[in-house]
């Protein structure tokens, strides 16, 4: 009940805490900034300081419980932030645009408005201050009041395992048996056995399943259960375990007995037999540090089983990951649905393919596809009910049993610390099905302004942990790794995005707009953030939109992800705009006279919504993060440094360089900066004027800069660069790279971990001679990526790059090395973990072992025609997980296949290698094993060839149908007949049957049917397909099973309406 009141409520709690530390964000940018637009008051600073770290205190260690005395209260906290963030940050625009300059350099009417309007709000947060006093005494005394006689009594039904059906273990098989092996093992000791998964993907069902096997209950001689939860009450648990033992002792009994007490009966009854004892839906390593004492070691084979949502906890219990369950795959997901709706009956065959989709479109979580499995079940198998279950099923799931899915996925963003939940919530930003990249999310969180700082930790690194933390929560999916082995890619589950979308509503941190809510915009230009999705920005949807907000608005974040922003727009404090999806062009000129945009703190017209000068860019002064195509005139103006608190600028512009003015480097809260390209000036000597140069410690990207020159100012200006990716066009003679570009300072860079150097296509190979002896890679290095050098292999020793002690990452591009022969030194690249070769075209042997690359996890060689192997003793590196090869030779390829097959015989099943080609290889295609995939690009003209031979085929079936034998509609025999065999009509089932649905229709009136492609058809489908066209009747060989759904599923890649 008290779950229910907290989901239904609005909760400002979470809202509150990121505007406080919203608060913080501006006060310290201020405090630490070189040349700060204005100055604070200290006095002022140190009270609003000590204020608001009393209220996030508050805020992360009692949370909200539902009161209206609650809401109420973190409302007004909110409101209190909001109003000292707008006063400073509208002081601060002014200052820069409107205020004129005392002979203080401040301007004094602008300066007492600063400190009277802050003064207001410290008066009126020091109340909510005291308030808050009062309310922690409250709660401690009703804590210590409750404390005695809390739990004196335990329900003997809440022990029961969960009831579960059979059919509900379906996917399940692989799980169902690692789970069986570990519980029977010939291990003597206890030991604990995690199963570690999201909300709703079937760990308790797996657990009561396990539980209840004969075989199970057999091998064990008394087994127990108890549900935990985060709320987790010692006592209670002991409670449960031996209620299921069915004690000599009566509940009553032992109702009454202390905690200490039952920890001792419980003891006693465990001791001298073999048990198992399931602990499900645990959320920390405190509950099992409190009651480990009371399971003895008897050293006979016990068990005990936990489930858990966190991944770290699986580690903190036991050094491994436990038993990671994951989303099903399709297959397994339309299994499950059809034994949720059918049981042991077959599924209708009109049904199939659009009950497919449903199975598709729960993506893989289980409580999803049970729930949804249960509606069907009990209604009318019709095909068009069916399709709209399909096309509202998030909606409908989330409705579905008292909002079953929605009770238990809500449970873990309840149990969120208050310091997660923001980021969590700013996942609904992003559209459904987004991969969404780690780089550039992080970059708005940043932005935002709702990280705690940690002491000694960028922002950067504090969002990085949090996302950790959200995905060892099981809230975020990892989509892809990178070279180096962090997280690239990320996504979210569908249900999870509704949560969020869900949650922000209630507690006001987000307005999400769509077309079937624009008539209920009133009041949206009350809210701070903003999201306009799709087809809601498409321009007829735009007054509405643009009306609604009105004017003035409250906006600080506003986020369009398709269409375009109207010149009526009035967006006076906004701080986030994203334009990332849109196909409208907008004058940016034409926009900004009515657009009050100088608060706007992000700016991202990823999609060129706007077409607009450089100019402009100086009305945005307030702006962390931007985002856009680059200007027509290839320059900035130098107004630029009035953005004094920019932090992301990110341009792509594609067709012509950028030249920045030298006031980039008065721009001391960069972070990073990243162009397609650009020409960085020399710093300017501001000594000369008497002023001290700024040093842009903030700063740890540039990216992509042309011609860079590593000076003695450049590095002194950039002491915490991390990442610097650069290239040269320098089409002289003679590349002078040491004594023009000083590029022997870059060992003077002792922060740099990624360093990129591309010499460009075109310009004449470096002098081999200047490059040795001038570059210089500092020790810190993790990455190091290199492009048309043009130097020998041995001058990797040279260059000391394999001595790099901290060297994980070693990208070799285009002719970055020549030479036919490579012999590594040993005891080089003694860390190094991913090593790619690509387009050093004449290496032909590579000579190498485990001594060389001792490391080495990932090997990527692409395009290496003349490499006669990949050498054998690669094969011996232990930490090897994978060798990919792209375009290589027959017999490297061939190599490749030994060194997998000898360390199979050594039983190592954690190496796999992948092959891709161009064109089809009779050769390679033979090796293919379950852990040696083969990849073949597909022309998309072949496959637009065979979409018409499909519609061909559909339109031939019908008309030649038994229905239509005796018709004079059309003779079927006058369509020439396509060059297909039958089994080409696979996964056109409901095709077939709508055809015929509307041939055979009551309507008498002439009617046109057109039928239209290109369509596509699902991944089941594509495989049954492929199958049996390359078998036949004779199936699929099992070993071929997996690389030939890969295959199949690849096929469909080029057509659209698939997954």
């Amino acid at each position: 009940m008290q779950l229910r009141k907290r989901m239904i409520e609005g909760k400002p709690e979470m809202a509150a805490y990121a505007a406080l530390v919203s608060v913080m964000h501006i006060i310290e940018q201020i405090q630490h900034h070189p040349r700060p637009p204005i100055s604070l008051d200290q006095k002022q600073v140190e009270s609003l300081t000590e204020t608001i770290t009393f209220l996030q205190d508050f805020l992360e260690i009692y949370p909200h419980n539902g009161s209206q005395e609650s809401y109420d209260l973190e409302s007004r906290i909110a409101d209190a932030a909001h109003a000292a963030e707008d006063i400073i940050e509208s002081q601060i625009v002014y200052r820069i645009h409107g205020g004129s300059a005392t002979s203080h350099g401040e301007d004094s009417t602008s300066i007492d408005d600063l400190y009277q309007g802050l003064h207001k709000v410290i008066q009126g947060i020091d109340l909510i201050k005291k308030e808050v006093a009062e309310e922690i005494k409250d709660k401690r005394r009703i804590q210590e009041d409750e404390l005695p006689r809390q739990y004196s009594m335990f329900s003997a039904s809440s022990s029961r395992p969960p009831r579960t059906d059979e059919n509900t273990m379906v996917g399940f098989d692989n799980f169902l048996t690692e789970l069986m092996e570990r519980l029977t093992g010939r291990q003597s000791n206890r030991q604990i056995i995690p199963i570690v998964g999201m909300g709703g993907i079937g760990k308790t069902t797996l657990s009561c399943n396990v539980y209840a096997n004969p075989l199970i209950v057999q091998h064990f001689d008394i087994s127990g259960w108890a549900a935990v939860s985060e709320d987790y009450n010692v006592r209670e648990i002991l409670l449960e375990i031996l209620f299921c033992q069915k004690n000599q002792i009566s509940m009553e009994i032992l109702n009454q007995k202390s905690e200490e007490k039952l920890g001792e009966i419980l003891y006693k009854s465990l001791s001298g037999r073999r048990y198992l004892v399931v602990m499900d839906d645990m959320w920390s390593v405190e509950v099992w540090d409190k009651i480990k004492f009371f399971f003895p070691d008897n050293n006979n084979g016990s068990r005990i089983m936990i489930t858990t949502r966190i991944s770290k906890l699986a580690y903190d219990l036991t050094g491994s990951r436990g038993i990671e369950m994951n989303l099903l795959d399709e297959g397994e997901s339309w299994n499950l649905l059809r034994q949720k709706v059918f049981g042991e009956e077959c599924c209708p065959p009109r049904l199939e393919g659009i009950g497919k989709k449903i199975a598709n479109n729960c993506k893989g979580l289980p409580l999803s596809i049970i729930v949804i499995g249960g509606l069907l079940a009990k209604s009318e198998p019709i095909w068009d009910y069916w399709k709209s279950i399909a096309d509202n099923l998030n909606e409908i799931v989330n409705l579905e049993d008292n909002e079953r899915c929605l009770k238990i996925l809500s449970v873990s963003y309840m149990h969120l610390p208050m310091h997660l939940k923001p980021c969590f919530l700013y996942m609904g930003v992003f559209p459904e099905d987004r991969m969404i990249r780690v780089s550039g999310l992080i970059k708005l969180w940043v932005a935002e302004g709702f990280l705690k700082p940690k002491s000694g930790e960028s922002l950067e690194m504090v969002a990085e942990d949090y996302l950790k933390d959200l995905i060892d929560r099981n809230l975020i999916l990892v989509r892809r790794w990178g070279s180096s082995g962090r997280i690239k890619l990320c996504s979210i589950h569908d249900l999870l995005r509704d949560l969020c979308l869900r949650e922000v509503h209630r507690e006001k941190f987000l307005y999400v707009t769509k077309v079937h809510n624009l008539d209920t915009l009133q009041g949206i230009n009350t809210q701070r953030r903003i999201v306009v999705h799709q087809s809601t920005s498409k321009k007829e949807y735009l007054p509405q939109v643009l009306n609604a907000l009105g004017s003035p608005s409250l906006v600080r974040s506003l986020i369009w992800s398709s269409g375009g922003v109207a010149p009526s727009l009035n967006v006076g404090l906004i701080r986030v705009s994203d334009n990332e999806a849109g196909k409208l062009i907008w004058t940016f000129e034409e926009v900004v006279p009515s657009l009050n945009v100088r608060l706007l703190r992000v700016f991202d017209d990823e999609a060129r919504i706007f077409d607009y000068s450089p100019d402009v860019i100086q009305e945005l002064v307030n702006l962390r993060y931007l985002s856009f195509t680059g200007p027509r005139d290839a320059g900035f103006p130098s107004s630029m440094h009035l953005l004094w608190n920019l932090q992301t600028l990110f341009v792509k512009n594609y067709y012509v360089a950028t030249i920045a003015p030298s006031e980039i480097w008065k721009m001391p809260q960069l972070r990073h900066v990243e162009f397609e390209t650009l020409y960085l000036p020399d710093p300017p000597n501001d000594r000369e004027n008497g002023q001290d140069d700024f040093v842009l410690g903030n700063l740890q990207t540039l990216s992509k800069i042309r011609d860079f020159k590593c000076g003695e100012e450049v590095v002194k200006r950039i002491p915490n660069i991390k990442k610097l990716k650069i290239s040269y066009t320098d089409f002289s003679e003679r590349f002078e790279g040491g004594s023009r570009y000083c590029l022997n300072n870059l060992g003077r860079l002792h922060k740099l971990e990624s360093f990129a150097c591309y010499f460009l296509s075109g310009m004449r190979p470096p002098s081999r001679t200047d490059l040795l002896q001038n570059i210089t890679f500092p020790q810190s290095l993790k990455k190091l990526t290199l492009q048309g050098s043009s130097l020998y292999w041995e001058d990797m020793s040279t260059l000391k790059i394999g001595l790099l002690p901290h060297l994980e990452v070693l990208k070799l591009k285009n002719w970055s090395f020549k030479g036919p022969e490579w012999e590594p030194v040993e005891g080089e690249f003694h860390r190094l973990k991913f090593l790619l070769i690509d387009w050093c075209n004449d290496l032909e042997y590579w000579r190498a072992d485990n001594t060389h690359f001792p490391c080495l996890e990932h090997l990527v060689l692409e395009h290496l025609y003349k490499l006669k192997e990949v050498p054998s003793g690669i094969g011996d590196i232990l930490t090897l997980k994978s060798i990919l090869l792209r375009c290589c030779s027959d017999s490297s390829v061939i190599s490749a296949k030994k060194i997998l097959e000898e360390q199979e015989e050594y039983e190592n099943v954690d190496l796999h290698v992948r092959v891709e080609l161009l064109q089809s290889n009779e050769l390679v295609e033979s090796l293919v094993s379950p852990n040696f995939q083969v990849k073949i690009e597909t022309c998309l003209w072949e496959v637009r060839q065979y979409m018409d031979l499909i519609m061909q085929k559909v339109m031939k079936k019908v008309v030649k149908d038994q229905l239509f034998k005796h018709s004079t509609l059309l003779d079927g025999s006058s369509i020439p007949p396509p060059s297909t065999r039958e089994n080409i009509m696979i996964g056109f089932d409901d095709v077939l049957i709508d055809i015929m649905d509307k041939f055979t229709g009551q309507q008498s009136n002439r009617q046109i049917i057109p039928i239209v492609g290109m369509g596509g058809i699902g991944k089941d489908e594509s495989w049954i397909l492929f199958s049996q066209k390359v078998f036949g009747e004779e199936g699929c060989p099992p070993e071929l099973e997996e690389i030939g759904m890969k295959i199949a599923n690849s096929c469909t890649d080029f057509l659209c309406q698939l997954p």
